[in-house]
């Protein structure tokens, strides 16, 4: 029965502009950073050197995240987190950006809408490793972490919306790690219903114990640099990392080099952890992206993967790919890049793939060297160059929950 699913097809989507983007990570801060470091093939893992009891693994954490302070009158979101956000926030002129489509559209009018998974967990877990007891035997935070607005996975968009100034509708999107990627279509749906006119969408997720713990309670984590999409994959690597990207309807300011031609969801609720042994749902996210872009799967230059290096996920993922689309398509991880970076995934890697859209630089799978049988001739392992006018990004989150995006060239 699941794969005679034939959803009606959604309507084409009204192109949005992306006026900036940018991405901070492993590999460093900016787009220089991160399209040096593809093209040298350059990763940014190193064994794992975070917190005080370090699993033999290797990470992706963002160099100088300690010695970001956030202004006196942001004091009351200070974290690891949120520090990223503002780290990453100031770069490839975001908030030039920012300041544009509000002169044209009014404060009010520019929604904020950012994707994480763990938020500001971390600053939690110190709380409660730091727990004091008062003079009656309570428990309770320490006082420099008794500060509501962090221990919240609001926190992130909170933080933005307050270091932005913005004041349109703020949404905070939690959906594992698809997160960052979905942003897009909730941006999307919210300038289609006439509730914003422009949109500051992006991701944030940083290195903590129940990240790194956590997945390694689930037997995920590899003890060597992830290598998706080789026979020799054991699981993954995690990383951290912030990015954003400024979205205006087409009809609305200057004319665009890039846009957000598509998107798609799904959600299969298959299994908590386990992606759907058959993908529907990525070939449902996938095939409805590429509908509301109005293209056919053979005019896609590049697929930025969700391949995390698992050994379900990327055999799964890659079967999907190859029931949908032609031999020809370069198709590759970037996580062996920044490492997978959960909620701030959808963000970065489509950054990555903006960054083949304007560069022509259609990144491989970096530590990879052994194809895995099951995989089909679009995943690439090196890098390759072409004048490319689409590309793509698949972010697939815990239960099911799935995001494809397209992005092109304007004209």
């Amino acid at each position: 029965m699941e794969d005679r699913v034939r959803p009606a097809s959604p309507p084409r989507l009204r192109p949005l502009n992306i006026l900036a983007h940018t991405a901070t990570t492993a590999l460093g801060s900016g787009l220089e950073a991160q399209r040096r470091a593809l093209r040298e093939r350059r990763s940014g893992l190193r064994s794992n050197d975070f917190g005080n009891a370090s699993l033999p693994c290797w990470i992706g954490r963002v160099g100088g995240l300690e010695e970001v302070v956030l202004p006196s009158h942001l004091q009351a979101f200070a974290c690891r987190n949120n520090a990223l956000a503002w780290m990453a926030l100031h770069h490839d002129g975001i908030t030039a950006a920012l300041e544009q489509v509000v002169s044209r559209h009014g404060n009010a009018r520019v929604a904020v809408v950012m994707g994480t998974s763990t938020s500001s967990i971390g600053a939690t877990e110190e709380a409660y490793e730091r727990l004091q007891v008062d003079a009656e035997g309570h428990r309770h935070f320490p006082s420099d972490l008794q500060r509501s607005r962090i221990h919240t996975p609001h926190s992130l968009g909170d933080f933005v919306q307050a270091a932005t100034g913005l004041g349109g509708p703020c949404v905070t999107v939690a959906t594992a790690c698809s997160s960052s990627a979905k942003v897009f279509a909730q941006a999307a749906r919210l300038i289609d219903a006439g509730l914003a006119d422009a949109a500051l969408v992006g991701g944030v997720d940083t290195l903590c114990g129940s990240v790194l713990f956590g997945f390694n309670a689930l037997q995920l984590v590899a003890p060597t640099p992830c290598q998706p999409f080789d026979a020799r994959r054991v699981g993954l690597s995690l990383g951290e990392a912030g990015g954003y990207a400024v979205l205006e309807r087409a009809d609305a300011g200057p004319a665009s080099k890039l846009q957000l031609l598509g998107y798609g969801e799904s959600s299969d609720a298959h299994h908590m952890s386990a992606p759907h042994p058959k993908g529907l749902g990525a070939r449902l996210a996938m095939q409805a992206a590429l509908q509301r872009a109005g293209i056919d799967a053979g005019q896609v230059g590049y697929l930025n993967l969700h391949g995390t290096s698992t050994p379900a996920n990327d055999s799964i993922e890659a079967a999907a790919v190859a029931a949908m689309f032609p031999d020809s398509l370069h198709a590759s991880s970037t996580k062996g890049w920044t490492g997978h970076t959960l909620g701030a995934a959808g963000i970065v890697e489509s950054v990555f793939a903006l960054l083949a859209l304007t560069d022509g630089l259609l990144p491989g799978t970096l530590n990879s060297e052994i194809p895995d049988p099951a995989c089909g001739p679009q995943i690439r392992f090196a890098n390759a160059q072409a004048d490319i006018h689409y590309a793509m990004n698949n972010s697939f989150g815990f239960g099911g929950n799935n995001c494809s995006l397209v992005f092109g060239r304007a004209g």
